[in-house]
């Protein structure tokens, strides 16, 4: 095992060195996969060659197993044109960061005799607005960032490069139902609460102070309606132009600079 961990950790090596350029972090070699799953690392996606079988790839198969990890058939061709190596009919695109739990995450908080102050996000998929977000929470003191296990951005390098290193900073939680997120949250005594258009309270004139946890959601297809009703406030951004909403990742700094501004007056 050690043997096989130092071939994955010196590949990995390899691989950011030559591929950072394109802003792609990804593991090639079916040996190389497996001992990566093996170690924990986050896999955001498998990509492996249609119609190949074979002892290697039924072993990677069954080293899948039991892990949310998106896997797509695709020609050669494809591999091919993000390797000119041996990938053995597998590709591997892996997250820059580590994710939290938040069960562990959350009790932390308490302990260090903080109010919680998080941000859940509901189906946004650009990259960059993820990092945005991130940097913005970061500079505001959110104390984590949650993200459904599907239907969401990826943390990829470019998310990191647009959150200027906030992602590695701050714990991204990624959890695979965000009603149960919601729940266990209110369980805990923290105050849920969506931003959204549907609804006439405006986001200055809410009490926002204690432990909190804002929902944001698409650009599209704003906060989904199951989460609403969970919802233990709803908030609006005011506006005052002509144009509808605001961009998402810059609805969430007006939100945490207004959490932060009454956290101050309440002190």
């Amino acid at each position: 095992m050690h043997g096989g961990m130092d071939v994955y950790i010196g590949l990995i090596k390899v691989i950011l060195m030559e591929h950072n350029k394109k802003d792609t972090y990804f593991i090639f070699g079916i040996r190389a996969i497996i001992e990566a799953i093996e170690a924990g690392k986050t896999i955001n996606k498998l990509l492996m060659q249609a119609g190949v079988q074979g002892d290697l790839h039924n072993e990677l198969k069954d080293a899948i197993k039991g892990h949310d990890i998106l896997v797509q058939r695709v020609p050669v061709q494809k591999l091919n044109s993000l390797t000119r190596k041996n990938h053995q009919g597998a590709i591997a695109f892996t997250s820059p960061i580590d994710y939290y739990s938040l069960e562990n995450v959350l009790p932390q908080i308490y302990d260090n005799g903080e109010d919680p102050f998080i941000f859940i996000l509901d189906r946004v998929t650009d990259v960059r607005n993820l990092g945005s977000i991130a940097r913005s929470a970061e500079c505001n003191g959110v104390h984590a960032i949650v993200l459904p296990a599907k239907g969401s951005a990826l943390v990829s390098a470019d998310a990191v490069k647009t959150s200027a290193g906030a992602l590695n900073k701050i714990p991204v939680c990624k959890e695979h139902n965000l009603k149960d997120v919601i729940q266990y949250l209110k369980d805990y005594g923290v105050k849920v609460v969506g931003c959204t258009e549907k609804t006439e309270d405006l986001l200055p004139n809410t009490s926002l102070t204690g432990p909190i946890a804002v929902v944001m959601g698409s650009e599209e297809n704003g906060v989904s309606s199951e989460y609403l009703k969970m919802c233990e406030g709803r908030v609006k951004i005011p506006m005052f132009g002509t144009i509808e909403s605001l961009n998402v990742a810059v609805s969430a700094s007006v939100v945490m600079y207004e959490i932060n501004r009454q956290r101050a007056n309440d002190k």
